[in-house]
């Protein structure tokens, strides 16, 4: 099992300074693209806070649609920390 990932959508804002601050604190995070076909187990779970464009394009809306949050509502089921 990971320490961390890292769950990537397309706009996510600050994803380089997430990564960094995981590394930092030794958790070495995996990238996972949003949607992604392999979802990998982890310790932590980390959605970078925000989107870059703001959510004129709807990125936020997009963003909910992803199968990686089905996956993530099951992590979180099973007791797994969510940032």
């Amino acid at each position: 099992m990971h320490k961390s990932a890292i769950i990537v959508f397309p706009g996510s804002n600050c994803v380089a300074e997430t990564e960094r601050f995981l590394q930092a604190t030794g958790r070495n995070p995996l990238m996972v693209w949003h949607n992604s076909s392999e979802f990998p187990e982890a310790e932590l779970y980390v959605i970078p806070g925000g989107f870059s464009y703001g959510d004129y394009l709807r990125a936020g809306k997009l963003a909910s649609m992803s199968p990686v949050l089905k996956e993530l509502k099951q992590k979180s089921a099973e007791g797994r920390k969510i940032l």
